[in-house]
């Protein structure tokens, strides 16, 4: 059985399944009895579960010290930071401990910590709230780093991730919160590590996570008008990557393009490159789209230049494909203050 769900949804849904299950998950962070529930995220979890969400004051490095403590003490934290940014006041405490723990207790310790991370653009937040750090995160040895796209990997995932023994880091971009597919009803786990691929093609592999794989599904449509056949591969975790899929749908297509959730330089699509390139035996083409190396722009209007689209998709694979044929794309309209459509409603 399934039932539509949207992310949301499908978040809230894995906490109340794990917190059931087991009454040793934690949920820890600022705003996560508020009453719009960190994006509804969290709505009403604090109702069902009083002694086992704690909402937290402003004071990230103090509760991320907290979660471990609990962690090493056989519970399962899940921490909830409303931006990406806010995790950066506990940066000693993720790096140094967290994912460092395990390996300097000899094997000993284990700290399954799943610590949220909210991602992405929009409603003018600029340069110091809409930020895509999950290169960052992805560097450190010790974390294991995951970012799904849709609904149904939300929840499956985010099992995953709570039942394993090892700290996640578990990225959310907010365009996709009020995003909806179908969920299997019953709980099921999605490994982490393994991509999947979307839409199976032989002219072109497309490689996103997140957001941008929805960007990449929204140009298939112009592409199969113009006789082109993509492969989309979601990647689902950025730490440890699925090697084997990219290599061999690279190896197929000979073409790849990386549409990537953050900026290129010395990000998730640089080291997909140098995969690419140390491990095919043929030579590859490589071109890489992603965020503007610049802080974001409050303004909508110089905001929607920063980020790779459906439009900037469509135009690179045509000159990668070395298409001469007008390309005739129009504008995607934003609604309101930046946002995607109407039920982005606000930050919160």
């Amino acid at each position: 059985m399934r039932k539509k769900l949207t992310f949301a949804e499908a978040i809230n849904a894995s906490i109340e399944a794990a917190m059931k299950k087991d009454k040793k998950v934690i949920l820890i962070g600022l705003g996560v009895d508020d009453p719009k529930g960190v994006f509804g995220t969290t709505l009403n979890i604090h109702k069902r579960h009083k002694k086992n969400v704690f909402d937290m004051p402003t004071a990230e490095n103090a509760f991320t010290g907290i979660s471990l403590g609990l962690a090493i003490s056989n519970f399962k934290p899940i921490i909830v930071h409303q931006r990406v940014e806010f995790s950066l006041l506990s940066i000693e405490q993720i790096f140094n401990q967290i994912a460092k723990w395990y390996y300097m207790s000899g094997g000993k310790i284990n700290v399954p910590i799943v610590i949220r991370l909210i991602i992405g653009k929009g409603w003018g937040q600029g340069p110091q709230h809409s930020q895509s750090l999950e290169a960052i995160f992805s560097h450190i040895p010790g974390l294991k780093v995951v970012c799904p796209s849709n609904a149904k990997d939300a929840k499956g995932l985010l099992l995953s991730s709570i039942s394993d023994p090892d700290p996640v880091i578990f990225f959310e971009h907010r365009w996709l919160h009020q995003t909806s597919s179908l969920v299997p009803k019953k709980n099921y786990l999605i490994p982490i590590g393994r991509a999947k691929i979307l839409n199976k093609g032989d002219d072109i592999t497309l490689i996103s996570f997140s957001y941008g794989v929805i960007e990449c599904l929204k140009s298939l449509e112009y592409l199969n008008k113009n006789k082109i056949s993509p492969e989309i591969i979601d990647l689902r975790s950025l730490r440890p990557l699925d090697r084997k899929k990219i290599i061999k749908s690279a190896n197929k297509t000979k073409k790849v393009l990386i549409v990537d959730n953050g900026m290129i330089k010395n990000g998730i699509s640089s080291e997909i490159s140098a995969i690419i390139n140390e491990e095919c035996k043929e030579k590859i083409i490589i071109k890489r789209i992603g965020v503007i190396d610049s802080p974001i722009p409050s303004s909508p209007a110089l905001a929607k230049f920063a980020y790779p689209n459906k439009n900037s998709i469509i135009r690179n694979v045509f000159n990668m494909l070395n298409l001469k044929k007008k390309i005739h794309l129009k504008n995607e309209k934003i609604i309101g203050s930046d946002q995607p459509d109407k039920y982005f409603t606000g930050p919160f």
